[in-house]
């Protein structure tokens, strides 16, 4: 069965319904919204649906065995990676099951997946078709789904009673070492930009869904009262919506002058609405996570992210002056990494006052070329790929400067051991300088003390758009 949704999707009448398994294997430390999203969909068709966090809880076999169809979130790459050995297992356990996927890197893995006997792909907006396909199976139709959904839905409050604690997840770390509950939730779906390595392009097109402000905030208040002391929103570009974005937190605020959030900002969109960032600071905004990239402008012009390495150092400069934490994210090594722009990088970051700001991860970072990346489209990029390799699932790449290849590999691996001796983010600044000026590239001013001290953190860096790291390719 192939199925489209409507011009506009509302909410499903309750029905008939089949047992459903939804699955998340990985959301960066965050309690999965879009199993909670889908949960209350199906719910409300009267579909019998259990939820299974594969990150912090083993898979219950006894309802897979149970189920007749199971669905698997795969919103990022390391998720989908993940994936193969739930299917695997799925497939022992219960061969008779109907196999989902949904999320943005489904139908980026179509034909992978298909391999691994996922019957239906669904991609964007999942909820309805989720919805038709429960139905589906439970007719015994034979039921399978292909389609990227791009039409507006009628949102639910999710439903998340059947997800682990929040207390189970990434906690906010504060400069005072004191730790908050964190609650993820979404105010909007999709992106209105094409950033060439963004893996929502190749999905939405340039297309964005916000969630009505009423639903929203029934979920902030159903997670504040599950023990959430700081909302995180997983927005792809906060700002999309300014309009939007605004009458939630200062709703938010009006209802809980205490809690505090974070939501992620394109660099472009901090300059454009520089006005707003008093108001994210007065309703409780702790800090915002910005997309930079890069500080190199040819970079930048490739990835098409519209800003430039100056105007990271304004977005920077307008977040101090409102009072609000500015943590950007990089993709350090890309085609178009130097020896010599790492160095500027780390010089920026350093004269920005950001050491503490910037995750370590994120000066390690190894641009990620999945298939359906925009930049496969870049002659320069093409003449740097292999084959597509489907253990990896991205085109792997080598630099035109194997130096620079040398020196990803190196600061990953110091990374990686730095985070397991517990180091700080300065001592570990200082040692992929260090590392760096063993190449003979070494920084030409030496990096002042951080005079702003540690902003507040996730204890799960936010990052995308990176290969698999040593670690994470021991895992499979």
């Amino acid at each position: 069965m192939n199925c489209s949704a409507p011009a506009a999707v509302e909410a499903p009448s309750r029905g008939a319904g089949a047992a459903v398994v939804l699955a998340s294997t990985y959301d960066l430390g965050r309690q999965p919204f879009a199993l909670a999203s889908a949960a209350a969909w199906l719910e409300a068709a009267g579909i019998d649906v259990q939820l299974l966090d594969l990150a912090v809880s083993a898979p219950d076999e006894a309802a897979l065995t149970r189920a007749s169809l199971i669905g698997v979130h795969l919103p990022m790459h390391t998720a989908t990676r993940l994936a193969q050995p739930f299917f695997e297992k799925v497939r022992r356990v219960n061969a008779n099951a109907h196999l989902a996927a949904f999320g943005l890197y489904a139908p980026l893995n179509a034909g992978w997946l298909a391999e691994l006997g996922v019957g239906s792909i669904i991609g964007g907006e999942f909820e309805a078709p989720l919805v038709a396909l429960a139905r589906a199976v439970a007719a015994g139709e034979g039921a399978q789904i292909r389609m990227v959904g791009l039409e507006k839905q009628k949102f639910l409050v999710p439903a998340r009673n059947g997800l682990p604690a929040l207390s189970r997840y990434a906690h906010l770390d504060m400069p005072d070492g004191t730790r908050r509950v964190v609650g993820f939730t979404e105010a909007s779906r999709g992106c209105k930009h094409l950033c060439r390595h963004c893996p929502i392009v190749p999905v939405y097109h340039g297309r964005f869904f916000v969630i009505d402000a009423a639903t929203v905030l029934a979920d902030i208040r159903a997670l504040v009262a599950a023990g959430a002391e700081h909302i995180s929103f997983g927005d792809p570009d906060f700002f999309n919506g300014v309009r939007h974005a605004l009458r939630i937190v200062e709703a938010l605020h009006r209802a809980f002058p205490a809690l505090t959030y974070d939501a992620t900002i394109k660099i472009e969109h901090l300059l454009k609405h520089s006005a707003a960032l008093p108001v994210l600071a007065e309703t409780g905004c702790a800090f915002i996570t910005s997309a930079a990239e890069s500080f190199d402008d040819r970079a930048l012009a490739a990835l098409a992210k519209d800003h430039s390495g100056a105007d990271i150092a304004t977005a920077a400069g307008l977040c101090r002056t409102a009072g609000i934490a500015f943590s950007p994210t990089f993709v350090a090594f890309t085609p178009w990494t130097t020896l010599e722009n790492y160095r500027d990088m780390l010089e920026a970051i350093a004269e920005l006052d950001l050491i503490e700001n910037v995750a370590p991860i994120q000066l390690a970072i190894r641009l990620l070329l999945p298939e359906g990346s925009l930049l496969l489209e870049l002659p320069e990029v093409r003449a740097l790929i292999g084959p597509f390799d489907r253990s990896l699932l991205c085109y792997p790449w080598r630099h035109a400067d194997p130096a620079v290849d040398r020196l990803a590999a190196e600061v990953m691996a110091l990374v990686e051991a730095d985070a397991e001796a517990k180091r700080s983010r300065t001592e570990t600044f200082g040692r992929i300088a260090a590392h760096l000026a063993a190449t003979g590239v070494g920084l030409r001013r030496m990096p002042r003390a951080d005079a702003a001290g540690r902003p507040p953190a996730m204890s799960e860096p936010w990052y995308c758009c990176a290969e698999p790291t040593a670690r994470q390719q021991s895992a499979y």
